[in-house]
């Protein structure tokens, strides 16, 4: 199932082709084919297990598809940022929120040059972006999960990428953190990035997000949030998966 018409549109900036990601060879995205045009910001939801996180990590090249392939129209990799679930980023290292935030300059500047003052504004300038003003100094492991988050937003912020993914960004964090966050993906939805976030918040997505692409494996729907999250579509989605069958037949990676 496609859901996008090639010729009825420019290219998007990520087309997906009849994609199959999983791990040792067992499925968790069937047959994805569709594609996020430039610029559009769109929420990727299902239930839990439904492939969300794993076809986040094929787009930005963390992953090999099993079957299918992501095309990247005009795309390097130092125009896209990634910020995975908190859970897997590592808080126990002594580094400062400053010191974390400047990080987001390192495509452009290496991890061994100088930071020059107009960079250092820069990090202070998304700091204050973020609420965090005042934090420079205060070390990592010593914030709430909702400043923590706002850190990684900041340095986000730093990278200046085209295309922006976010695997649960709103997830275990306060109301106020989540709402002025959202503040900062509707700037870059303005500036005309790509953002492309894993949600389980229907009604946020509703509220927030143009476009939706419901997964459930495979693919329920694709296109504008109200379309795709539609009842019938949900209840699909949920009766896909309670018949998801984890011991189901290894897919056959093609041939390169």
């Amino acid at each position: 199932m496609t859901f996008f018409n090639p010729d009825a549109m420019a290219p998007p900036l990520i087309r997906l082709t009849d994609l199959t990601l999983g791990y040792r060879r067992h499925p968790a995205v069937h047959h994805l084919s569709g594609g996020f045009r430039d610029g559009s910001l769109t929420a990727v939801v299902g239930p839990n297990g439904a492939g969300k996180s794993t076809l986040l990590k094929a787009m930005v090249g963390a992953l090999r598809p099993l079957d299918g392939r992501v095309t990247l129209h005009g795309l390097t990799a130092a125009d896209i940022a990634y910020l995975p679930q908190q859970a897997e980023i590592e808080r126990d290292f002594p580094i400062d929120v400053l010191d974390t935030v400047l990080l987001g300059h390192w495509r452009r500047v290496g991890l061994f040059r100088s930071i020059g003052r107009a960079l250092m504004r820069q990090a202070e300038e998304a700091l204050a972006a973020v609420g965090l003003s005042g934090f420079e100094r205060r070390p990592i492991a010593a914030l709430s999960a909702g400043q923590f988050q706002r850190v990684l937003f900041a340095r986000l912020l730093l990278q200046d990428a085209r295309l922006i993914l976010l695997d649960e960004p709103f997830t275990a964090i306060d109301a106020r953190t989540t709402a002025d966050l959202l503040d900062v993906v509707r700037r870059w939805h303005g500036e005309r990035r790509t953002v492309v976030a894993v949600l389980h918040d229907l009604e946020q997505v509703r509220s927030h997000f143009p476009d939706t692409l419901l997964l459930a494996r495979e693919p329920v729907a694709w296109g504008s949030t109200a379309d795709a999250l539609a009842p019938a579509n949900l209840i699909r989605a949920r009766a896909m998966a309670e018949s998801w069958d984890d011991k189901a037949a290894l897919c056959r990676r093609s041939a390169p």
